[in-house]
């Protein structure tokens, strides 16, 4: 969890959806692995962005919420910061959740070509797919994820996240 006081603001992560079998699970299945911005006195949630929809891979997004201010198109503005297990760092409006960015933790990443930044939506690359009769080697990364559940910091002099990673696929 993280909490801006000035925006009263609690930001969290929901986990992955079940049964990991994803053929038996058609759609999206809203609101599983999501960034949630919550008013903290209304509990009302402000904004929802999903990182993984049909989650595959038991990518569980509940991990750390970093939150910074930092320049965005000549703008200083709120952010949050979230490394997610499915390999990827999201960026997000910490006033309204839009998506500003979303990269590779590095290049083997492989089950995401990228994220389209207008949609917000992942570009899947269906070769890293666990749909049925198919048999997906080398998924990068493993279920463990490549960021898990632990403690990062950030440097607002040198405007850097710091992060312990995993390396680990799975088949």
């Amino acid at each position: 969890y993280a909490f801006d006081p000035d925006l009263d603001m609690l930001y969290y992560g929901s986990g992955n959806p079940a049964p990991w079998n994803e053929t038996m699970r058609p759609g999206d299945n809203k609101w599983t692995m999501t960034i949630w911005g919550r008013d903290i006195d209304t509990g009302e949630a402000k904004f929802g962005y999903q990182k993984t929809p049909h989650d595959e891979w038991d990518y569980a997004g509940a991990n750390y919420m970093g939150l910074s201010e930092q320049m965005v198109d000549g703008k200083m503005t709120k952010l949050l910061t979230h490394p997610d297990r499915n390999g990827l760092v999201y960026t997000l409006n910490r006033e309204n959740g839009d998506l500003v960015n979303a990269f590779k933790i590095d290049d083997t990443v492989n089950w995401v070509k990228k994220s389209n930044l207008k949609t917000g939506l992942p570009v899947r690359d269906p070769e890293y797919s666990t749909h049925m009769d198919h048999q997906a080697k080398g998924i990068c990364p493993s279920a463990m994820g490549y960021h898990n559940q632990g403690i990062e910091s950030y440097d607002p002099e040198k405007q850097l996240f710091f992060m312990g990673i995993n390396h680990i696929c799975m088949d």
